[in-house]
C-alpha cells in the first residue's frame, strides 16, 4: 500500500484522496524508516511539499539501493527544472504538483505497476549490476576492454549482458563488432519519462555472442542533447531486464560519464604505462574518492604493460596509491581482432588476453566462468566446486 508522508494534516488529508483506501499517513518523518522496516508490501512512498527537499532526496537516494521496487513520489507546491533535475539523479520516480490530483493518482498507479513487474516469484526482484569502463586518456584500450569484458561477463550465453556505448560524440563499440545498428541511444532523447523495459528492447542491437548493445549517436553533435536524466533512466531500467551491464564511457568527467559513474557498482580504470596516463588516472582517482563513487570497488587494469617501458606494476602502485587488478601485455592479436570485427575473447578465448578477462569477469562476479566443453570434465563434488559455492554465497552478500 502506498505511504503519505507530511507534517500537516490538512496536506496529508488532500494527498489521502489520490492514493488507494487504505493506505497509511505519517506526520513526522523520522518514523518512515521504521514504519518500512518490516513492510516490503509498501510500493509507493509519497512525500508531500512539506517535506524538506535536502530530506526528501536522502529518502529517496537511500531507498534507491534499499528498497529497489519502492517508488518514491516527489509532491511540490511548485515544479521547477532545477528539482525535476535533483530529484530524478536521487532516484525519485515522478515529481507531481500539488494542486493536480490527476497527476498524483497517476504517478502512484505507475508505481503499482512497476512494483508489480519487478517482482519475480517468491516476491524476489531482478537487480542488474552496473559495470563502468573508464579511463581519462583516449587511445588506451578502453573500448576493445569494455567489448571483450562484456563477452567474457556473457559467457557464451550463461548470463544476459548489455553493452552500452556512453561515448556520446565518438563511440566505436558498434564498428568494433561490425554491426550496423538501426537504433541508437539517440531515440530515447525525449523519451525519459516514458523509458521502460520494451522502449529499450526496440533500441537494442543483438552481437552473434549473445551480448545486447546500446550503441551510441551516430553523429558527435547530439552528445549535447542526451541529458543526465535519460543516462539515469537508461541504466535503471537495463538493471531489470539484465544481469550486468557493461559500460564504454567517453575519457572525460562529463555529465554523462559522472552519471553513469553514480549509477555504477563496479569501475574498471584502464591505464597505460606513461607518466601522462598514469598522472591523468591518478587525477581521476582521486576524483571518484572525493565524490565518494564505487569506494572499494575500483579495479585498476594495466593495458599494454611491457617491462622495457622503464615502469613495473610496483611503481604504478606506488604512484597511484592502487593496487593493480589486471595486468594485459602488448599483443598484435589484440588490434589485428579488432580490426577484423571479430573480438579475441570471440575469436581465441585461451589467449592470454581473453584470459585476463575472464579472471577479471570473475573478480567481478564472484563467480567463475563455465570450462569450454573441450576441458569440462563430469566429477562429482571435487574442491573446486566447494570454491565455487564459496564464491556464489560471496556474491550474495554483496547483492
Amino acid at each position: 500500500m502506498p505511504v503519505v508522508v507530511d507534517p500537516k494534516s490538512d496536506t496529508i488529508d488532500t494527498l489521502l484522496t489520490t492514493v488507494p483506501a487504505g493506505a497509511h499517513s505519517i506526520d513526522q518523518l523520522d518514523r518512515l524508516e521504521v514504519w518500512l522496516a518490516n513492510r516490503p508490501e509498501e510500493y509507493v512512498v509519497v512525500l508531500g511539499p512539506q517535506v524538506e527537499l535536502r530530506d526528501a532526496l536522502a529518502i529517496a537516494d537511500g531507498m534507491r539501493l534499499s528498497r529497489p521496487s519502492t517508488s518514491v513520489i516527489l509532491v511540490r507546491e511548485e515544479v521547477d527544472a532545477q528539482t525535476m533535475r535533483e530529484a530524478m539523479h536521487a532516484g525519485v520516480r515522478d515529481v507531481v504538483s500539488l494542486d493536480d490530483a490527476d497527476l498524483i493518482r497517476a504517478a502512484v498507479d505507475r508505481a503499482y505497476q512497476l512494483y508489480v513487474a519487478l517482482r519475480g516469484p517468491g516476491g524476489a526482484m531482478h537487480q542488474g549490476r552496473v559495470i563502468t569502463v573508464f579511463s581519462p586518456k583516449g587511445g588506451v584500450g578502453k573500448t576493445t576492454v569494455s567489448v571483450n569484458l562484456a563477452l567474457a561477463l556473457a559467457d557464451r550465453g550463461a548470463r544476459k549482458v548489455c553493452l552500452v556505448d556512453l561515448d556520446l560524440a565518438f563511440g566505436d563499440v558498434a564498428i568494433t563488432l561490425q554491426l550496423f545498428p538501426s537504433h541508437t541511444l539517440e531515440h530515447a532523447i525525449g523519451s525519459e519519462d516514458a523509458i521502460d523495459a520494451p522502449l529499450l528492447e526496440s533500441l537494442l542491437t543483438r552481437h552473434a555472442d549473445s551480448v545486447m548493445v546500446l550503441a551510441a549517436p551516430n553523429h558527435p553533435d547530439v552528445r549535447e542533447r542526451v541529458s543526465p536524466m535519460l543516462v539515469s533512466r537508461v541504466l535503471r531500467t537495463l538493471r531489470e531486464s539484465f544481469d550486468f551491464i557493461v559500460v564504454d564511457t567517453a575519457p572525460a568527467f562529463d555529465e554523462q560519464t559522472l552519471t553513469a559513474l553514480d549509477e555504477t557498482d563496479e569501475i574498471v580504470v584502464i591505464a597505460t604505462l606513461d607518466v601522462p596516463t598514469l598522472k591523468n588516472v591518478k587525477v581521476s582517482l582521486e576524483t571518484l574518492e572525493m565524490l565518494d563513487i564505487a569506494r572499494d570497488h575500483r579495479h585498476l587494469l594495466l593495458n599494454r604493460a611491457d617491462d622495457n617501458v622503464g615502469l613495473g606494476s610496483d611503481r604504478v602502485q606506488s604512484i597511484l596509491g592502487m593496487d593493480v587488478t589486471s595486468m594485459v601485455g602488448t599483443s598484435v592479436d589484440v588490434a589485428a581482432a579488432t580490426n577484423a570485427g571479430q573480438p579475441l575473447m570471440a575469436q581465441n578465448p585461451t589467449h592470454p588476453f581473453s584470459k585476463t578477462l575472464k579472471e577479471l569477469s570473475t573478480r567481478l562476479t564472484g563467480q567463475p566462468i563455465a570450462p569450454d566443453s573441450a576441458t569440462a570434465t563430469a566429477t562429482s563434488a571435487t574442491p573446486a566446486e566447494s570454491e565455487e559455492d564459496k564464491a556464489n554465497r560471496r556474491f550474495r552478500r554483496r547483492k
